[in-house]
């Protein structure tokens, strides 16, 4: 049966924990009924498994009222509806097409305009523009008023330029770096931190040093002061600054990395489903982030359920890098449940579809997902014959230098060789234990390394114990 208040129950599960505290913090209603249902949509979209009902017995009028209240606020807040508007507005003035009503909005906004706005570089070239548009047409006064913002907020708006510039030479030296092709990046730190921080810089500027930041912190595997600074912009969030779903969803998938890092995956849980409660752009990567914490905490149909869910998507995406990571992480879904002719089924189909774009992106990821599909079957011949049909043990040893690097495949190989007679047992040990000896056992590394110890044991556990004494 349809509930009354189905429609307002789908739109406050749409809302996110930081645009209901933001809504919480602004909001000065004398009616208390309105509070508690906006407090009730704020427990909710916290605690998804103790959800709570709303209240049918209330008058109908108080939820849709309540509901356009809690829209107006957030598009007011919006920065990417702000930026949507402007470039609007830009094209309006270049076509003499603007409305008064446009105008209007136009100069109060430039009134209130401060270089800490997040779009203030915006603002102040539509401002350039609108400067012409006004001479022309001999509007001294409103001329006058713009002529005035361009002079005063000038060295702000150069200031800016100069720090996306530097941005700009910052990033290509943390993106060669975190892709592996050398260099340092470790002195862009200070100026960055500094960027970040500065809260006379427009927000743009801000978040994009930020954003450098986590590549810059990663490569360096220094995951403390991304909390310090995650923490800092959360607060920020909470007060509805540099507010978009876009940035919300995007910072929510960084804490699920953040809080995996430090193994803490409870939070890391639940940033995961906060970050693909909203289809983005980049839904498929927080969804593939999710499903590698599920699979992390032995969750394995919720893992599933959230990966069919996103099936459309998958097949839909132009991202081959997340196309991939998404077929493996089903791959490994379809394992844990069982489902192992589906997923072998799943893995050729794939392989057949797409083997030039598993190569050339994410083929690690790939054929581990679909060598432990055959593992999972005892099916050991086929594990030998596809690793040698696909060359697999030179693609490896090209990979041993990842920091992510384990050694599943010259394992599963060796396993195979094994239980097919093709090797001994002297040797199937010495090939196993051979791959430990240039691993830089992190505790983390140690913990998977011994999960797939556990996962050999079914097959090999004559071989296995030697192999775990080697972990200790």
């Amino acid at each position: 049966m349809r509930s009354k208040l189905q429609k307002f129950t789908e739109f406050a599960q749409s809302l996110l924990p930081h645009e209901t505290a933001y809504l919480l913090s602004v909001q000065q209603f004398d009616d208390k009924t309105k509070l508690g249902i906006l407090e009730r949509a704020d427990h909710n979209c916290r605690n998804p498994a103790q959800s709570l009902p709303y209240d049918e017995a209330l008058d109908k009028r108080k939820y849709s009222n309540l509901k356009q209240w809690i829209s107006e606020r957030l598009h007011a807040a919006d920065v990417d509806t702000a930026y949507e508007w402007l470039l609007e507005t830009e094209r309006q003035i270049e076509t003499d097409s603007i409305a008064p009503a446009g105008e209007e909005r136009l100069l109060a906004l430039l009134r209130d305009c401060t270089p800490s706005d997040y779009h203030f570089v915006k603002y102040y070239e539509l401002a350039l523009r609108y400067r012409h548009f006004l001479l022309i047409r001999m509007r001294y006064a409103e001329h006058r008023a713009v002529a005035e913002f361009l002079e005063r907020f000038q060295p702000a708006c150069e200031r800016s330029g100069e720090v996306r510039e530097k941005l700009h030479r910052a990033t290509e030296d943390i993106v060669r770096q975190y892709s592996g092709h050398g260099g340092e990046s470790i002195q862009w730190e200070p100026w960055l931190t500094e960027v970040f921080y500065d809260e006379t810089l427009d927000g743009w500027n801000r978040y994009m040093a930020l954003v450098r930041l986590t590549f810059l912190y990663y490569n360096y595997r220094r995951f403390e002061p991304v909390r310090e600074k995650y923490d800092y912009l959360d607060a920020l969030f909470r007060q509805g600054k540099y507010y978009s779903k876009r940035l919300l969803i995007n910072y929510y998938g960084n804490r699920l990395l953040l809080h995996s890092r430090f193994q803490e995956y409870d939070e890391a849980e639940y940033y995961g489903y906060l970050s693909v409660r909203v289809k983005t752009a980049d839904y498929l990567h927080y969804v593939n982030n999710l499903c590698a914490v599920l699979l992390r905490r032995k969750k394995y149909p919720e893992a599933l359920a959230v990966m069919k869910a996103a099936l459309p998507e998958s097949r839909g995406t132009h991202s081959f890098h997340n196309k991939i990571g998404f077929a493996a992480h089903y791959l490994r879904c379809l394992r844990h449940t069982s489902q192992y002719r589906g997923g072998e089924n799943y893995a050729e189909t794939y392989l057949r579809a797409y083997r030039k774009e598993i190569f050339e992106h994410r083929w690690h990821a790939f054929f581990t997902a679909f060598l432990e599909i055959l593992l999972a079957q005892k099916n050991y011949l086929k594990i030998s014959r596809t690793v040698e049909k696909y060359h697999l043990p030179e693609r490896d040893r090209a990979y041993t230098g990842k920091g992510s690097y384990l050694p599943t495949i010259p394992w599963f190989q060796t396993v195979a060789a094994y239980k097919t007679h093709r090797i001994s047992a002297e040797q199937a040990l010495d090939d196993l234990l051979r791959p430990l000896q240039g691993l830089n056992l992190t505790p983390d590394k140690t913990l998977q390394i011994r999960e797939l110890v556990a996962e050999l044991q079914a097959h090999v556990p004559e071989l296995t114990e030697a192999v775990g004494k080697a972990l200790t």
